[in-house]
C-alpha cells in the first residue's frame, strides 16, 4: 500500500499547512506536489516518518501502519469513516496494544512537594532562650502500579535547618510501603505514616502493616516497629539550647492499635486502642467524634484514658475543637481555619503532631504531667498548588507555671 493513499486524509483535518513550521522530512522538499498535505500530516502528529528523518513517500507499508495513522487522525478529529470501517479490525488491536502501552507509560508517577516553614518558640523552661528555627523540606513521592490490585508508595525527603551549619544533603527513604487487597481487607504494609485521627495520640513514621475492612462502618488494626534512623533523641548545648530533637519510635519501640470507626450522616465517630511497648507498659483508650452541624463547619470532641506502668499522675484527657473547610491546592482562594483546647496528662498521648520537632520541641512541653492549652490555625491557597499556612499554640504545664508559646509559619509548593 503506497503512502500516497493517506495524504488525503490532510484534507479531512480542515486547516491548511501555511500554519505550521518548515516540513520536517528530507525527501519531501518545498515545492514537492505532496509537500503541503505532509506537512500538515507532520504537525497534526498523524505521521512521524523513518528515524532518518524521511518520510519514505514510495514505500509500502502494512496494514497496521496504515491503522495507525487511522487512529490518529481520527484522534485529530478528522472524519475517515470509510477507513476505520476497512481497517475495523487492525484498529481493533491496535487500540488494545495502545491501551497496554499507555497504562505502562502511567506505571510509575513522580511527584513532588516543596515547603518551606519558619518556628518561633518561647519557652519559659529554657530560661528565656528562643527556639527559633526555619526549615526548606524537600520530598518527592514515587507511585507504581503492581498489578491491578497493590500499589508501591516511595517518599524521599531532605531537609534543610536554615540556621543550623549542620544541615546536610542528605537524602532519606522515609515510605516504602506496599497497598492493595487481600479479599475484602486492605492492607498497607511497610514503612509508611501511623497517625490517628489529628495526629491527637500518635503521628510517627514506622515499620509495620495496617488492615481495614469496611466502608461506612470500619474496622482497622496496626501494628509498628520503631526505626533507629527515623528517630532522634533530644540534646541541648552548653546555654540550654534544643539542638537536636526527640521524636518518633527506636527500633526497642513497638505499638499495636485497634479500632471501629463509622460514619453516620453528618456524624463522624471513632474508638481506639492503643497498646505501647517501649520503655514504659502504656495503655492509652480514645473515643473521639465530629459534628458537621453547617457546611463545611465541623464541632469536634475526644476523650481519652490511659494508663502507664510507674506513672502516678491523672489518666483522663480530653480535647474539643471547632474547624471551618480547609484550603484546597487545586482551588485558588479556598480557605480553612480551626481551633482546638486540650488538657492531655502524658499517660494520654505517644508522640502527637503538635509534639514533633516541626511544630513544638518535646521537651519543651515542660514537666512529664503534660500540657493544656489552645492550638489554632488557618491555611489559604495563594495559587494553583502554592498553600500558606500559620499556626499557633498556647501551652501551660498541667501542674506548675511553666508555658509554651509557638508561631509556626509554612508555603508549601506541589508539583
Amino acid at each position: 500500500m503506497k503512502k500516497s493513499l493517506v495524504l488525503a486524509m490532510a484534507m479531512a483535518l480542515g486547516v491548511t499547512a501555511s500554519a505550521y513550521a518548515a516540513n520536517p522530512f528530507s525527501d519531501v522538499p518545498a515545492g514537492h506536489w505532496a509537500y503541503d498535505a505532509v506537512n500538515k500530516l507532520a504537525a497534526e502528529g498523524v505521521v512521524t516518518g523513518y528515524p532518518d528523518g524521511t518520510f519514505g513517500g514510495d514505500k509500502l507499508m502494512t496494514r497496521y501502519e496504515m491503522a495507525q495513522i487511522v487512529a490518529k487522525a481520527m484522534a485529530n478529529g478528522a472524519n475517515v469513516d470509510k477507513l476505520a470501517a476497512e481497517f475495523a479490525d487492525e484498529l481493533d488491536s491496535l487500540g488494545v496494544r495502545v491501551a497496554n502501552l499507555e497504562k505502562k507509560a502511567d506505571n510509575v508517577k513522580i511527584t513532588g512537594q516543596i515547603r518551606m516553614s519558619y518556628r518561633d518558640t518561647d519557652v519559659d523552661k529554657h530560661d528565656g532562650n528562643g527556639l527559633s528555627q526555619g526549615r526548606l523540606r524537600t520530598r518527592l513521592f514515587v507511585n507504581g502500579a503492581i498489578n491491578e490490585d497493590w500499589t508501591y508508595t516511595g517518599r524521599f525527603e531532605n531537609n534543610q535547618y536554615l540556621d543550623d551549619a549542620e544541615s546536610t544533603d542528605d537524602v532519606t527513604l522515609n515510605w516504602a510501603y506496599v497497598s492493595g487487597r487481600v479479599g475484602g481487607v486492605k492492607v498497607d504494609a511497610g514503612r509508611q505514616d501511623f497517625t490517628n485521627v489529628g495526629g491527637t495520640v500518635i503521628d510517627t513514621r514506622a515499620d509495620g502493616i495496617k488492615l481495614a475492612y469496611g466502608d461506612d462502618v470500619k474496622v482497622y488494626g496496626w501494628a509498628m516497629k520503631g526505626s533507629d534512623d527515623l528517630a532522634e533523641v533530644a540534646e541541648y548545648d552548653e546555654n540550654g539550647k534544643l539542638v537536636k530533637f526527640e521524636e518518633g519510635l527506636t527500633s526497642d519501640d513497638r505499638v499495636y492499635v485497634a479500632g471501629v470507626a463509622a460514619k453516620m450522616g453528618v456524624v463522624d465517630a471513632a474508638v481506639n486502642y492503643y497498646k505501647v511497648d517501649t520503655q514504659y507498659d502504656q495503655d492509652i483508650y480514645e473515643i473521639a467524634a465530629g459534628w458537621e452541624f453547617m457546611d463545611d463547619l465541623t464541632l469536634k470532641a475526644a476523650w481519652y484514658n490511659g494508663d502507664v506502668s510507674d506513672y502516678d499522675g491523672d489518666d483522663n484527657g480530653w480535647m474539643v475543637g471547632l474547624n471551618y473547610a480547609g484550603a484546597k491546592a487545586s482551588k485558588v482562594g479556598s480557605w480553612g481555619a480551626y481551633v482546638n483546647y486540650m488538657d492531655r496528662p502524658e499517660s494520654t498521648v505517644i508522640y502527637p503532631t503538635l509534639a514533633s520537632y516541626t511544630y513544638i520541641p518535646c521537651d519543651s512541653i515542660v514537666d512529664s504531667d503534660g500540657y493544656k492549652g489552645i492550638e489554632a490555625g488557618a491555611n489559604l491557597t495563594l495559587a494553583k498548588n502554592i498553600v500558606a499556612g500559620v499556626k499557633y499554640y498556647n501551652l501551660d504545664s498541667r501542674e506548675g507555671d511553666a508555658n509554651t508559646e509557638t508561631i509556626w509559619s509554612e508555603v508549601i509548593f506541589t508539583f
